[in-house]
């Protein structure tokens, strides 16, 4: 018996591909289950594909699916038109979904042609059915619901038909109208700000990455990451339809596009995230609203070289911006952002340690015929090191023991480093040299043009996300 798994045809599919980015990996199998409406029968067909690119060694292991396997196979060119047949007017049901339709979509597009269609993953439906189970993959699936597979597991016509037994199960235990119902919910168009296109939203991928929302005359309005970039998305919108947040009804309400930017993984969204904010500065986002374009700076205390006849010299600070850095002449003390905060940083040192303006040069020796003192002494705030009372030698390891709390992190290595990210096939290098973010290669070949180029403006928010990702990554060093 066919059982009415939901009023219109659906089409249950599986891919295998040779890797897990739609845009640069390829189709290597399809396999799909026909369901027609109210149990009018099923139908199953499948067909290796010529990706027309090596399959990668991982992915032949984990597939049965070598290149001598789909040398000679038709590519998806030569199968579209058959493909799309079989596809148009049915509710697309994946495990995953999102991953075999944004494939699929991307295969066609190469092509010219643009599909879109209902979109249903099977595991939101176990989760939304099942809820009080932990695991909802295809293996859990099999071992929870006693499914049986007579081919081998990860190709597609195996996988496309153990969802069409999922799906039998599921009404078995829950009755029809349920699963119609859950189907339903979850098939339901997504509530979207007025400006926003239904087809945009379809084109979101799932997967790593930044997105940004602009308003009118292309004004950045809000930047943020996710391992998922479609499902965040879509909560903005949720916050939205359901007016518990009138940040976010703003927000809706002012958008008019959406761009989105892929990444390899979860690193390089939070460093892509990072360089957006700093130079886009979007209304919404809670780090940048409301700020002014200040420029970041440091405390250098210039440490004078020993004088021959053993006289203690002052240390005086001085206030230098990020960008000069690279030529300053001493220990860094800070970032602060701008020259007011470092300024109010070292107010309160001087302050809470009685030390003397005169002697840190911010304050001019008042003239006279003898030593004047500066104008705190009078007040009980100098220690007298102005008139002599404290020695010049304390009065240094005192301001260099107040600042040592701000003191800028020396660099750790003796050069640029990288960490990787992303599956063998498709790895890149995030490089790091002097907590600034050069950049990302795919190739070490790549790191010396990369390296010889100028750094990228030391950055106060970019230098603690490197120092806190440095911290869970394995680092390898670049010579």
């Amino acid at each position: 018996m066919t059982y009415p798994f939901y009023p219109a045809p659906l089409v249950l599919l599986d891919l295998e591909t040779t890797g897990a980015k739609p845009a640069s990996d390829r189709i290597t199998e399809i396999g799909l289950v026909q369901i027609n409406a109210e149990g009018g029968g099923i139908a199953s067909w499948s067909n290796l594909v010529n990706p027309c690119q090596p399959i990668p060694p991982f992915i032949q292991e984990l597939t049965g699916i070598d290149n001598a396997m789909v040398a000679d196979a038709p590519t998806f060119a030569q199968l579209a038109d058959q493909v799309l047949e079989k596809l148009q007017g049915r509710v697309f049901v994946a495990h995953n979904a999102r991953f075999d339709y944004t494939f699929l979509r991307n295969e066609f597009k190469r092509l010219g042609v643009t599909f879109r269609a209902k979109v249903l993953c099977t595991v939101q439906l176990s989760r939304k059915l099942y809820p009080d189970e932990f695991k909802h993959s295809l293996d859990a699936l099999i071992a929870r619901h006693g499914l049986q597979y007579h081919g081998e597991r990860h190709r597609a016509l195996t996988d496309a038909e153990l969802i069409y037994q999922f799906l039998n199960a599921a009404v078995q235990d829950l009755g029809a109208a349920c699963v119609h119902e859950a189907i339903d919910e979850l098939i339901r168009p997504p509530a979207l700000p007025p400006h926003i296109d239904e087809k945009i939203i379809d084109d979101l991928p799932d997967t790593a990455g930044v997105y940004i929302f602009y308003g009118e005359n292309d004004e950045a309005l809000f930047v943020g990451s996710n391992s998922n970039l479609r499902r965040r998305v879509l909560q903005h919108f949720g916050k939205h339809a359901s007016a518990q947040d009138g940040q976010a009804a703003m927000l809706a309400l002012a958008l008019r596009r959406i761009d989105w930017i892929e990444t390899s993984g979860d690193l390089g969204s939070a460093l892509l995230e990072r360089q957006l904010l700093s130079q886009l500065r979007p209304r919404f986002n809670p780090s940048t609203r409301g700020k002014v374009d200040q420029t970041q700076s440091v405390w250098e205390i210039v440490l004078p070289e020993p004088d021959c006849d053993g006289i203690d010299v002052p240390l005086q600070p001085k206030l230098i911006p990020l960008s000069e850095i690279a030529n300053a002449k001493g220990d860094l003390f800070g970032p602060f952002r701008g020259a007011r905060e470092a300024q109010n940083a070292l107010n309160r040192i001087i302050k809470g340690q009685g030390l003397c303006r005169q002697i840190l040069g911010l304050e001019k020796p008042r003239k006279g015929p003898t030593i004047c003192p500066c104008s705190a002494l009078s007040q009980g705030e100098c220690r007298g090191a102005c008139v002599g009372r404290e020695p010049i030698s304390m009065h240094n390891a005192r301001l260099l023991s107040a600042l040592s709390k701000h003191k800028l992190a020396d660099w750790p290595y003796t050069g640029a480093i990288a960490i990787a990210e992303g599956p063998d096939w498709a790895q890149v290098l995030h490089v790091f040299d002097q907590w600034v973010y050069l950049g990302q290669v795919s190739a070490r070949g790549e790191l010396l043009d990369l390296l010889a180029g100028i750094y990228p403006a030391y950055d106060l928010d970019m230098a603690k996300l490197i120092r806190s990702e440095i911290k869970k990554h394995a680092v390898q060093l670049i010579v």
